[in-house]
Formats: structure tokens, sequence, C-alpha cells
């Protein structure tokens, strides 16, 4: 049997409704890539027979501490962390032949529901190094009816380029960012790589419901049917960090900052006000919104002026989406009260555990109990350790994973996804 086109796809996904276990039967026995070579649904169950698989991911999700010191032990191994690696010549090799990249890697090149083939999603990906960890992260979040934009910061290694342009050439709905740009941390450039990719994926599509910003080091908690059924859930809301400005980080929308030197400072001169008296709201990079509030960013005069207007303020991510989120008439929107304050941890956005925030397990004033890896800018990249308390959240993705850091805890959740993705099919 040929592969199976969409709209057959989706009568089949219907009749599972009816048939079932007979449908399933057949797709185990019958499912090809083409004429000749056929692909077991049983080989999507394993996720990489790598070295990670000596790990025992059962026992290291439930917490297990002997699982977790054998998993310690491994990844602190110079000789694992050589054998885990992927060079950036791999995928420029391995893509050349798309059709074999996509199964050998195990991509599911076809809607796995009809509820997810009617919900597409738009992702922005803006990555800058660590190859193997962004085609993981593809892998983990791809389907054939969701949109990717992918932005590569114009100073990355040419061999990152390369390897990134290689595996987006093979799917038709994954896509480089038609203007990328420099980033700088906490500039304006890297609001402007999300920004041109929003524009990149509205133009691109207008079937997509929700837009996902995600970063390289990103990965996700849910499934794709779990992240469809959770924002069909938010009825066209938005979900993100988005609270009052405290006090110690107002410096950062009050003085001018420009770059120097591919560096940004302030050039101690004082900003003018917002534009329209708008309040300025603290939140962070990653969001979740509907089309409708991308239509905002892109076309809403108030918003083109906040814009400019935040082009040369400290870490800009940091207070614009949020900032966006309380303007009145944004799709999806709330009002500026304080009653709507939404914090990081009640959001679905993102996971992340601040380093100030962590403490020990019995501690009242802890939001979270402290890392198991180790920390970057004071937010902690996890470790095995960590999957237990991650996987029991509620939010779609969690930032930071880190081959370098901890293999282990990205192939534990690797296989914890792939299994409930194949869970959801009977």
């Amino acid at each position: 049997m040929r592969l199976l086109k969409r709209g057959r796809l989706s009568l089949l996904f219907g009749l599972t409704l009816v048939l079932g276990s007979v449908w399933m039967l057949s797709l185990l026995n019958e499912l090809r890539t083409d004429g000749s070579l056929t692909y077991g649904w049983w080989e999507y169950t394993d996720v990489d027979g790598g070295p990670e698989k000596q790990c025992n991911c059962s026992a290291i999700l439930q917490g297990e501490t002997e699982a977790l010191e054998e998993a310690k032990l491994l990844t602190l191994s110079e000789d694992f962390q050589k054998s885990v690696e992927i060079p950036d010549e791999y995928y420029i090799n391995a893509a050349k032949d798309c059709r074999n990249f996509k199964l050998s890697r195990k991509y599911f090149t076809f809607p796995l529901s009809k509820e997810e083939e009617e919900f597409p999603l738009a992702f922005s990906m803006v990555v800058h190094h660590k190859v193997q960890n962004f085609e993981r992260l593809l892998r983990a979040i791809y389907a054939p009816q969701n949109i990717y934009c992918v932005h590569v910061d114009k100073k990355s290694e040419t061999s990152v380029f390369a390897a990134i342009m290689a595996i987006t050439s093979c799917f038709p709905n994954v896509f480089m960012v038609r203007r990328p740009v420099s980033v700088v941390y906490a500039a304006w450039p890297r609001v402007q790589a999300d920004l041109n990719c929003m524009a990149d994926l509205y133009n691109a599509s207008t079937e997509w419901k929700y837009f996902i910003n995600v970063c390289g080091q990103d990965f996700p908690l849910k499934t794709n049917l779990e992240m469809v059924r959770m924002l069909r859930s938010l009825k066209g809301r938005n979900s993100m960090e988005s609270e009052q400005m405290p006090a110690e980080k107002k410096w950062r929308v009050t003085n001018v900052h420009q770059l120097v030197n591919g560096q940004i400072q302030g050039i101690g001169k004082q900003k003018e006000p917002p534009p329209f008296n708008l309040p300025i709201f603290s939140g962070n990079a990653y969001i979740v919104v509907s089309r409708g509030y991308i239509r905002s960013v892109l076309e809403d005069d108030r918003i083109q002026t906040l814009i400019e207007w935040a082009k040369d303020t400290y870490s800009p991510d940091e207070f614009l989406w949020a900032t966006i989120q309380r303007i009145p008439g944004v799709p999806g929107s709330t009002r500026p009260n304080r009653k709507y304050d939404m914090t990081d941890m009640n959001a679905v956005a993102r996971l992340v555990k601040w380093q100030g925030h962590e403490g020990p397990q019995d501690s009242l004033d802890a939001v979270y109990s402290e890392c198991h890896g180790n920390h970057v800018r004071e937010i902690c990249v996890y470790g095995a350790g960590d999957l237990r308390w991650i996987i029991a959240q509620h939010h779609l993705f969690a930032n930071k994973f880190d081959i370098d850091t901890d293999p282990i805890a990205i192939y534990c959740l690797e296989k914890y996804l792939r299994q409930k993705v194949l869970a959801e099919l009977h």
C-alpha cells in the first residue's frame, strides 16, 4: 500500500470510531512508505537504539533513587558523553535522503487523528546552536498538519545553518524564516526573530489556530493531541505570564538602551513614557496565543507604535507580549486590572525553574524543588532527577534541556511522550 494520502487517512481515523482494533491491525500489517519497503507500526515504539537505552526510564520517571544515581554516574562518564553526541555533519549527510531520514528518525508523517488534523498549530523555532537539540525537539513536536518557521541566528556557525537547512528541506511544512537577524541576548533582535516568523507563518497558511514559540533548548511535556485539546479548551484565549511590572525591573523600560559592539547597554538617557499611557506588564519571551493575537501584532496601529517604542529598551521580550496581552480589543487578551495577572506557573506556555525560587522539598517559601542539573543565567538546565516533577505539571513545554548537561533527561522524556502517543491511538 502506498503512503496513505491525507484524505484517506481522515477516513481511516474516522472509521476507528466503529472499527477500532480492525483498523489498528490493518495499519500494523500494511503501513508502507512506498510499494517496496514496509514500515511496521511497531517500529515507532522504541525511541532510539542509542547508548541511553541502558537507563531504566520508567524508574527514573518515578523518581527511584537507584535509577537516578545510575543515570547521574552515566552522564558524568566522558565515554558516554562522546557516544551520545551527534555532529552537525551527520544531519547534513543524512538529510540528503529525506525519505530514509524521516523513517530512521521515526517522524510521524501522517495526522494521527481527525481531531488533530482539524486543529493545526503554528510554531516559531529560534535557534543558534546545538543542532541535535533542535532536531530532537522538531521530531517531538512534528505533525504534518502543523506549520513550523525556523529562525537560525545569522551569527551561527556555517555547519549549524547547513544542518538545519538540510533538515527543514525534508518537510513541506517546515521552512526557514525569510529574514533572519543576528540575535543579541536581552536586546530587540530577539523579539524581531519571532516577529519575522510570526509574519511568515501568518502569510503562509490561514488554517492554523494557535501560535507557540520555542527555542532550541525547549522540550514538550504534552503530545500534539494533548496540546490540541488544551488549546481548544482555551476557547480563543491566550496563555502567558503577564503581571504587574516589579519595581526592581522598571529601569528596563525607563532608560534608553542601544547595541554597542554586539552588546546591549544603557546610554544614560531616560525614555519617553509608553504610547497611549499603556501600562507595561512583566512576562517572558514564550507565549501561547491565538491567530487573532498574531494578526493584531502585525496589523494593529497601537501595537505597531508600542513596538517602535520598545526597540531601545532592555529585554523587550520580557514585557512586550505580556503588555500586548492586556491591551483592550486584542483577541484572547485580558483586561489590565491586577485581578487578571497571570504567573508563569499558572500559564500553560512554559515551565521554567528559576534558581531564586528553588528550595528544599519541605520549604513553604520555595516555588519548586532544587534543580537536579545545573544553572545557566539562573535557569535550571534539567537533569533526569527533575523529570518526575516536570511531567506532573500542566505546561505545554519546559525550558531548559541540553544534551551536554543530561542526555538521559531528554531521552526518557522522548520515550515517555512516544509511549503516550501510541497509547492515544488504541
